[in-house]
């Protein structure tokens, strides 16, 4: 997650770039750059620092520059250490190439080795750099054979060889006032001025500045100069994107022209859980890597338990991540509620590894919680959205979930983040303890890999869905949700999320207790909604399945109306129940960070058409800090 500003026109581009990142320094402040074009001649000058964007503006006041163009950014490292020499931008080898990029080259180990063959120099541990040198070796090549190329084509041959997630922006001292950016997954945002245009990574990064902005798509490029803005295809097409304008007030940008806070993070989770995913996994090798981690390999080979504490919507990411960890793993999990930890006198086991999940890092429960663990002798890892919050201070590891700021106070892609942490931390501690294969591992990381992809695919097909059910249940008194195993927590998420911002009464249940005494609240009025995907290569799934059909069966021999939450493919349930909404197929231990999207948009839909407040619900406050 990282922050990209450019700008070309008639203005000192310094102070256009730098009060941009500054907008955008929530995307990450590892630490922060600009390149700027300081006159028509071709001179690129380059400024960088580690940490935050005050420590550029420093290096800035202490070695001015100045400029008509240029690009800056601020950055969360994925690849290579917060320090100087990894802040972006970065060159080529002949220094007259700059990029910026937000997202990952999943390949830049294969095309490094390549071009170092080649004789290229390697100055820094990014994956970003190899872009660089890409588009060098294109306009060489063509220069070798007596032809001249465009900056833009050669960026086209070069985006063509990447592989990941990406948005770029690059200059090159041989073409002056010229731009070129590209966007394939991270969000890209092109600004219309008079005489002027910028480029972002976000909307507030340049609303400041025009209101006039191109959204661009995966695949899309972006050719800015003083002349104007040319859109392309990665083939070099010219396309059309239409032009919106942004009519916001401050609160409103930020929402990125969604109507609600929630309804905008739901449509990011696919950002979210990539970013939570970005440096931390090798598609060759399929091992996962949590750098800021303190506690050593032999602590999580030997440890007996992890006890994990969280509340609410963290409290059922942590039960979904029971499943995960002793499934991969094989070592046993306790789950508890952060504000009934310490007052139940837990029995603590010294070799016991403890665990916090929390967006905000400041909740007063389970800091409680988590100093009980460590005054008794146990080392914590924290999954927090904020860095630097205090679990993640008094944690002994961290794995931040990138989910960027999340103001809804129903939580959505904090939780698909925190789900993404777990599976990410299951697979680490597997492959630490050998309890997995290499072939598995990387059979895994592939899916994992895949879920923004599968994400997206769900927002586009519910999305409507879900609006239309709306229209039928929004006057529903009660509502029920089941699951079996991974999806019984996810169950308990879409009830949770409907009673937070609708003020529906709903529960989530074990599909199997249905028998025990909910069965007795079943009528025609009564809204069961039912978590009935499938792992068809999971024996243990495919049986879930099959027991799943048969408590769909008790509840409609008892006339209750049942929308199902089921996998692609699946011809049969739609014979048995009133609606289906359907989500890709997906290993068992990832379906849960699919399956939940449409409980989200079903929560939201309904809670709109009731005039509930979806972003700042009654009662409900985002942080808990107060026990």
């Amino acid at each position: 997650m990282c922050g990209i500003v450019g700008y070309v026109g008639s203005k000192d581009v310094v102070p256009v770039i730098v009060e941009g990142l500054r907008r955008l320094e929530y995307r990450g402040y590892d630490s922060a750059g600009i390149a700027v074009g300081i006159d028509s001649h071709g001179a690129l000058e380059v400024r960088r620092a580690p940490g935050k964007l005050r420590n550029l503006e420093e290096v800035i006041r202490q070695h001015p520059i100045h400029g008509t163009y240029g690009i800056g950014h601020t950055r969360w490292a994925t690849h290579g250490r917060p320090t100087e020499e990894n802040a972006h931008p970065h060159r080529d080898c002949t220094g007259r190439i700059v990029v910026v990029h937000n997202g990952i080259v999943e390949n830049y180990i294969a095309l490094k080795r390549e071009l170092t063959a080649e004789g290229h120099k390697f100055v820094t541990e990014t994956d970003t750099e190899v872009i660089a040198h890409l588009v060098e070796h294109e306009l060489g090549s063509a220069a070798r054979s007596g032809k001249t190329m465009l900056l833009e084509d050669a960026v086209r041959r070069a985006v063509r060889r990447l592989t990941g997630a990406f948005a770029i922006s690059i200059i090159s001292a041989d073409e002056p006032n010229k731009i070129v950016a590209a966007r394939n997954g991270p969000p890209v945002v092109v600004g219309l001025g008079e005489g002027e245009y910028f480029v972002a990574s976000d909307v507030p990064g340049i609303l400041h500045h025009t209101r006039n902005l191109y959204f661009l798509a995966d695949g899309d490029m972006a050719i800015l100069t003083a002349a104007g803005v040319r859109l392309t295809d990665f083939n070099g097409n010219p396309i059309e994107r239409p032009v919106n304008r942004i009519q916001w007030d401050p609160i409103q940008a930020e929402k990125g022209g969604y109507k609600h806070f929630m309804l905008k993070e739901i449509w990011e989770q696919p950002r979210a859980v990539r970013d939570t995913t970005l440096g931390r996994i090798s598609l060759e090798t399929g091992r996962v890597f949590l750098s800021e981690m303190k506690i050593s390999d032999e602590d999580f080979r030997n440890t007996t338990k992890i006890n994990i504490a969280a509340c609410g919507t963290s409290w059922h990411a942590a039960t979904a991540g029971k499943y995960m960890i002793e499934r991969l793993a094989r070592v046993a999990v306790d789950v508890d509620y952060a504000s009934e930890y310490r007052y139940r006198n837990p029995i603590h086991d010294p070799a016991a590894i403890g665990m916090l999940i929390t967006q905000s890092g400041e909740t007063a429960d389970t800091l409680a919680a988590q100093r009980e663990m460590i005054s008794n002798g146990l080392k914590t890892v924290a999954i927090c959205n904020v860095v630097g919050a205090m679990v993640a201070r008094e944690a002994h590891g961290n794995i931040y979930t990138h989910a960027g700021p999340e103001i809804g106070v129903a939580s959505t892609k904090a939780f698909t983040a925190q789900l993404t942490a777990l599976f990410l931390f299951a697979m680490h501690l597997a492959q630490v303890r050998k309890t997995i294969s290499a072939e598995h591992s990387i059979a895994l990381v592939d899916e994992l890999s895949r879920i923004p992809g599968k994400i997206e695919e769900v927002l586009r097909i519910s999305d409507g869905l879900c609006e239309e059910l709306a229209k039928k249940f929004s006057t529903a008194r009660d509502l029920l949700y089941l699951g079996r195993g991974i999806h019984y927590p996810i169950a308990l998420e879409g009830a949770l999320k409907l009673k937070e911002i609708s003020y529906i009464h709903a529960e989530g249940y074990p599909a199997g207790e249905m028998k025990h005494g909910p069965n007795a609240l079943i009528d025609e009025t009564l809204p069961v909604i039912v978590l009935a995907t499938k792992d068809d290569g999971d024996e243990g799934s495919s049986l879930r399945y099959e027991k799943t059909l048969s408590n769909i069966q008790e509840v409609t021999a008892r006339s209750g109306r049942v929308i199902a939450v089921a996998t692609e493919g699946d011809t049969h349930i739609g014979q048995l129940v009133e609606s289906v909404l359907f989500v890709p197929h997906a290993p068992e231990l990832l379906l849960p960070i699919i399956e939940v999207v449409p409980l989200q948009l079903l929560a939201y839909h309904i809670a709109v058409r009731r005039g509930c407040d979806v972003d700042q619900p009654r009662n409900l406050a985002k942080s808990v800090t107060v026990e």
